[in-house]
């Protein structure tokens, strides 16, 4: 997945004046999604990214392919049911990044026990032939065997039910892969600027600028599908200055501690919080992960920041459940992610609002898919298309991502012993990484103490998906800045080194970098 070789695919189209079959605006999971769906059915399709594949939302998620426990309490079963079958769906195509996790719902009141664990039973039910394990009461034995870390005082015991882990970024890199697989075109660093129109005024493409060249481009599309998320509206103001809003905001924050704060590899969820959500303290990648938050913000921020009333409420609810209270000293990184909501009339609350997707079309001819959740990506963009035929006049092709492999796929180890292969993440690509390392002994030493990531991912992501900068590798394409920000400040030098040389860079490319880095790694830290 060369950025080169996008670019030159993109420039040679708009010389002929060729129009693609579907351009999308969005690099997340939803845009990405559509990609891959197109051009599984053999579509022509272009990506156009602002920033970074997966810079908003989707690197910021609570880290879990699951139906969503919550929306029964809502009574949306379809969702619930939709989302279930979605999550095995990607544990089958994705086995080297979905795994099997089990929760624990804690039972301090006498009603607590027989209420969720009936609600869970249900849970079991609707998942069918996708489900990844029996819901069962535990006895308090039971209970603090699994969670070694949590509060006795008053525990009657407990409910065990089974969800889906993943990582967020790291799919969607494997999903631009899978993409580029099967022939779309993905670009990051291009902004959409403009829409085209046709003599009837209807949206008939687009017009980008390469960020790194400031080269801009005519992009022809018989349909153009608007997928950024946060940033919907932004994008259907091109199209309609006078358009009315179609979405509202909240922010939830993550707090990430040591892993000895949680032990074992089981996760806590606290099922109902002051603000109205459910809390997660789950293990991934060696830390224990903690959140979320739920606040109304006022619009959509490429890097919002965490309230001093977040971080607070999260540290006096872990610490409500945990035998080791965390402070604020514990905190080796705080993320924050935006949820991009579709207005609704009734709720009176953010955490009201359903996570069902909705697809849009303006006046224009411009196709919006926005709402929902990752777990449920695969859905929204066979969803998409299907519109995108009709509207785009496209030829009648089925959708055939229910089975399609993601890039890197690769069964997990049946006999693994212990914490996982770091590498394992890369599926199949880990082969390619091994072989760098091998090649050059200095690219296998880790780049931290704190962290197991090493010199020769950093040489592949400049290689193979796309990575421009430190962030890129940091952020997304390894996760160092969202599980120790102090520990990815001290990543950043050697790793603008590698970038440089792979890219053709010079020191005062790397020196910039190191500014941008640091200024950005700040917010990350407590």
């Amino acid at each position: 997945m060369r950025r080169e070789e996008m670019l030159r695919r993109i420039r040679e189209r708009a010389q002929r004046n060729e129009p693609w079959d579907i351009a999308v605006i969005g690099g997340g999971a939803t845009g990405m999604g559509v990609a891959v769906d197109a051009a599984a059915r053999g579509f022509q399709a272009v990506l156009l990214e602002a920033h970074d594949f997966g810079k908003g939302t989707s690197s910021r998620s609570t880290k879990l392919v699951h139906g969503g426990v919550r929306y029964l309490e809502q009574g949306n079963i379809p969702l619930v049911m939709s989302a279930l079958k979605e999550r095995g769906l990607l544990r089958q195509n994705a086995p080297h990044l979905v795994k099997d996790l089990a929760f624990v719902v804690p039972n301090y009141s006498w009603w607590e026990a027989p209420f969720y664990g009936i609600g869970l039973k249900l849970y079991d039910l609707l998942a069918g032939k996708y489900g990844f394990g029996a819901s069962k009461l535990l006895t308090k034995e039971e209970t603090l065997q699994r969670l070694p870390a949590l509060e006795p005082e008053e525990l009657r015991g407990g409910v065990v039910y089974y969800d889906g882990q993943f990582d967020d970024s790291r799919l969607l890199i494997h999903l631009a892969m899978t993409a580029a697989d099967q022939g779309a075109t993905v670009i990051n660093y291009c902004p959409a600027t403009g829409l085209l129109r046709d003599d009837e005024g209807y949206v008939n493409g687009l017009i980008a600028r390469d960020d790194e060249s400031g080269e801009a481009f005519s992009i022809k599309a018989k349909i153009v599908i608007n997928a950024t998320g946060v940033f919907t509206d932004q994008i259907r103001r091109m199209a309609d200055p006078a358009t009315e809003p179609l979405m509202v905001t909240s922010q939830g924050i993550h707090l990430v501690f040591d892993r000895s704060f949680l032990k074992g590899d089981t996760a806590l969820m606290v099922p109902r919080t002051s603000d109205g959500r459910v809390l997660f303290v789950i293990p991934w990648h060696g830390h224990a992960v903690a959140g979320t938050t739920d606040t109304p913000v006022d619009g959509p921020s490429l890097e919002p920041k965490p309230l001093d009333e977040e971080i607070q409420f999260i540290l006096e609810t872990a610490g409500r459940y945990l035998t080791r209270p965390p402070s604020r000293s514990d905190v080796l990184a705080v993320y924050v992610g935006l949820r991009p909501l579709v207005k609704s009339g009734g709720a009176s609350s953010t955490s009201a609002i359903s996570r069902d997707h909705t697809i849009h079309v303006d006046t224009s001819g411009l196709l919006t898919i926005t709402g929902g959740k990752w777990t449920t990506y695969r859905h929204m963009a066979e969803d998409t298309v299907d519109h995108a035929i009709t509207l785009g006049r496209l030829r009648d092709e089925t959708c055939v991502t229910k089975n399609l492999r993601i890039h890197g796929y690769a069964e997990p180890p049946a006999d693994r012993n212990g914490d996982e292969d770091p590498l394992e993440v890369y599926g199949s690509d880990s082969a390619e990484i091994r072989s760098i390392a091998e090649q050059n002994p200095d690219l296998a030493k880790p780049l931290h103490p704190a962290l197991p990531y090493i010199g020769a991912e950093v040489v592949w992501a400049a290689r193979a998906e796309m990575a421009r900068t430190v962030e890129d590798v940091l952020s997304r394409r390894t996760r160092a800045l969202f599980l120790n920000a102090h520990a990815a400040m001290q990543m950043a030098e050697p790793v603008a080194k590698l970038l440089a040389q792979e890219l053709h860079h010079d020191d005062a490319w790397v020196a910039a970098q190191l500014q941008e880095f640091s200024a950005l790694a700040k917010q990350y830290t407590v």
